[in-house]
């Protein structure tokens, strides 16, 4: 069925993603109810839970302001287990000791900060315009470069009770960076193996599970007009100063023109008067309008 109606302004959805669907689902549930072209800011693998941040309308837009942004995550890793995949959705062998929980404290810090990280095969890399994710399962055999990710924390919680080999743990990280790589780097450290078993995105950024929207909601095809009460205001998101213009300045910066400004070089949030624009940049004294947003 068609919808006809649409929401009246743009933001974005912090949607809380249930494990077992990919994030592309609910991409095109926001889509559907809200009427107008819809992107999530950071993909969750179908195995993983949590925020999944969705623009509406222009929104989207901001894409690559996201791709830095910070990240926490609750992960399980279960040792002694290999995974093509690198988590439980893969084809599994059991091989290797499961650690103590004072073995598994004594690498952490060995796998924080700036580290070089390889990516899964399994994963959504681009290798000579091809997905790593169909070249795996094509067979074909491949090795992707290692990439620098930061991360900042990675805290061991707990051992899972009814699990004798799997763990918890809160990790806090930069954007790009692959928990599921994590869980391998970290079985290699203890010189055993280790797979991601169970992933929950806590935050991405601006973004708290506290203030997720279940997706059963959506589920319930709500109205646009409904839907309008949960949209986060694009400027409340993003986290720059602000610069406000008005009349013939303000004109002029609309049409494409730099003007002059006392602002230091940097992002900013653009007003017009009272109103949100978008993105401006200031270089070198003077101040452009970069991304319409409103």
């Amino acid at each position: 069925m068609k919808r006809t109606d649409k929401i009246s302004f743009y933001g974005f959805l912090n949607v809380d993603k249930p494990s077992g669907l990919t994030s592309s689902v609910v991409v095109n549930k926001c889509k559907w109810l809200s009427g107008v072209p819809c992107g999530h800011m950071g993909t969750l693998d179908p195995l993983a839970s949590g925020v999944l941040p969705v623009g509406l309308g222009n929104a989207t837009r901001l894409f690559d302001y996201f791709l830095e942004k910070d990240k926490e995550y609750i992960a399980e890793f279960t040792f002694g287990v290999i995974s093509d995949t690198l988590d439980s959705t893969g084809t599994l062998a059991y091989d290797g000791d499961v650690p103590s929980e004072r073995e598994i404290t004594g690498v952490l810090s060995s796998l924080t900060g700036e580290v070089m990280q390889i990516p899964p095969k399994y994963s959504a890399k681009n290798i000579n315009g091809l997905r790593g994710y169909d070249l795996a399962r094509a067979g074909v055999e491949f090795e992707l470069p290692p990439k620098k990710v930061r991360i900042d924390c990675i805290e061991l919680i707990g051992k899972v009770e009814e699990k004798e080999n799997t763990f918890v743990f809160k990790i806090r990280c930069g954007g790009g960076t692959y928990i599921r790589s994590i869980a391998r780097d970290m079985g290699t450290a203890l010189g055993t193996n280790a797979i991601m078993s169970a992933l929950r995105r806590t935050q991405s950024g601006y973004f708290q599970i506290e203030n997720a929207l279940p997706f059963s909601l959506l589920e319930q095809d709500i109205s646009a007009k409904e839907l309008e009460k949960y949209i986060i205001p694009t400027e409340r998101v993003l986290a720059y100063p602000s610069i406000t213009l008005a009349g013939k300045t303000a004109e002029r910066v609309l049409n494409g023109l730099a003007v002059e400004t006392d602002e230091k070089d940097g992002l900013y949030k653009l007003y017009i008067e009272d109103t949100f624009y978008g993105l401006a940049q200031v270089t070198d004294g003077k101040v452009k309008a970069k991304t319409k947003l409103c």
